[in-house]
């Protein structure tokens, strides 16, 4: 049986760390030529070493996501221009979280959040779609999260920036699913990078108390299902924010556990 994206070329934004880097490793893992996007070279050229060492094909493009088209549309040419000219797979991953509550945020860090979490994906999107259409299809998978629809008292501005991707998802999915681009996301629940030190406890633990999965998730669990979007198994699915969270907005939490 062939990998399930033999041959397919990948662009993954923020991919040198946590979340991308896992989604790069095992799209390479199944026969895709993955782009290892991001801001630090040195972690980024040590992704694609570790996907080379495993027989895999990456190349690394330095990006700064900064909101602009003019980013957005530098990164699309230079992915593209390592593919050899064709893009068929987007993964929108990068995003930043800044500390703080709607009333500490300031202006600079308000539009530096939307710059990076809306502005530089609709932008590459918008980059990228043109040539996935000329060449008979693609996939767009976007990174959404569990706190668009759960409100929690911290991080209100991130939220908002997941909700306006998860509505992205689908109206693209609407505006360029009867052109051949499949458009779906992924939610994730509490993610702890395999780099946190274990001898700490991670402070998101404590909001999977009582889930069915009762704990936090591996970046792993994200990079399965982004598989799975990416891949012909997943042909009929349009439109879709697909939770991968533990259980954490599918069931309801009552004193400490999950009930139906």
């Amino acid at each position: 049986m062939s990998p399930r994206l033999h041959g397919k070329k990948t662009l993954i934004t923020g991919s040198t760390s946590n979340i991308g880097r896992s989604i790069a490793i095992a799209f390479a893992a199944e026969g895709a030529h993955v782009i290892v996007s991001g801001r630090d070279r040195a972690r980024g050229e040590a992704v694609v070493a570790q996907i080379g060492a495993a027989g895999g094909a990456a190349d690394y493009v330095h990006a700064d996501l900064d909101g602009t088209a003019a980013a957005s549309r530098a990164l699309a040419a230079a992915a593209a221009d390592r593919l050899g000219g064709r893009i068929d797979i987007l993964v929108n991953n990068a995003g930043i979280y800044p500390p703080g509550t709607t009333l500490t945020i300031d202006d600079e860090s308000f539009d530096r959040v939307y710059a990076v979490n809306v502005k530089a994906p609709f932008f590459l999107t918008q980059a990228v779609v043109p040539g996935m259409i000329e060449a008979g299809g693609g996939v767009i998978i976007n990174l959404g999260s569990w706190v668009a629809r759960l409100g929690i008292p911290v991080g209100a501005l991130y939220a908002s920036t997941k909700g306006a991707m998860e509505t992205l998802t689908r109206a693209w999915s609407s505006e360029f699913g009867d052109r051949g681009v499949r458009v779906n996301a992924i939610s994730p629940g509490v993610i702890v990078t395999p780099d946190w030190d274990p001898a700490v406890e991670h402070p998101g633990e404590t909001l999977m108390l009582g889930t069915p999965a009762g704990r936090s998730g591996h970046p792993d669990a994200i990079a399965a299902a982004a598989v799975y979007l990416a891949s012909d198994d997943a042909a009929f699915i349009h439109g879709t924010v697909l939770d991968v969270d533990g259980g954490r907005t599918g069931v309801a939490v009552v004193a400490g556990r999950a009930s139906a």
